[in-house]
């Protein structure tokens, strides 16, 4: 198992109130769960939290963050990215099916229509989030995080 995905893993809640779905980890290199990525600066100002407690306190929240592709699909020209995350749909159902999330929240509008088959593939049937990517943008972080604060206000109380 790659690096990644392991440290991935360790931060895998027993019960998943609410799962994460990005398109795929960064070509770049950079990773949520190493500390290093604009997502996860993003989600830690929403939850806030210090940076050396965020994961746990996500983790403790049951929160989980997991891709549509395993590989990076954000340097692929259009028609590559769409088609390989249609082609991961099957793998992602798989996931869905394991982990049986009681929400799950998209994290970028391109991949909402993959998840939903994906999730409509394993037989789940619970809401959708739908939030922006928070990217580089203020804009965008703003509704990024206008629209996830209320959810992690409801994610604390059941902790």
């Amino acid at each position: 198992m790659p690096r990644q995905e392991e440290l991935r893993r360790s931060y895998q809640p027993s019960l998943i109130n609410l799962l994460f779905i990005g398109e795929s980890p960064p070509a770049s290199g950079r990773f949520f769960y190493q500390r290093d990525s604009g997502l996860y600066r993003a989600m830690r100002e929403v939850f806030q939290v210090a940076d050396e407690d965020f994961l746990k306190a996500f983790q403790s929240a049951g929160c989980y963050l997991i891709d549509l592709c395993p590989e990076p699909v954000d340097r692929l020209d259009p028609r590559s990215r769409r088609d390989l995350c249609r082609a991961n749909e099957p793998q992602l159902a798989t996931a869905i099916a394991n982990l049986q999330p009681a929400k799950i929240a998209t994290l970028l509008r391109s991949i909402e229509d993959n998840v939903k088959r994906a999730a409509y593939l394993a037989g789940w049937q619970g809401p959708f989030i739908h939030l922006p990517y928070p990217g580089r943008w203020s804009k965008h972080r703003k509704i990024f995080a206008e629209a996830l604060e209320p959810i992690v206000r409801s994610l604390r109380q059941l902790t």
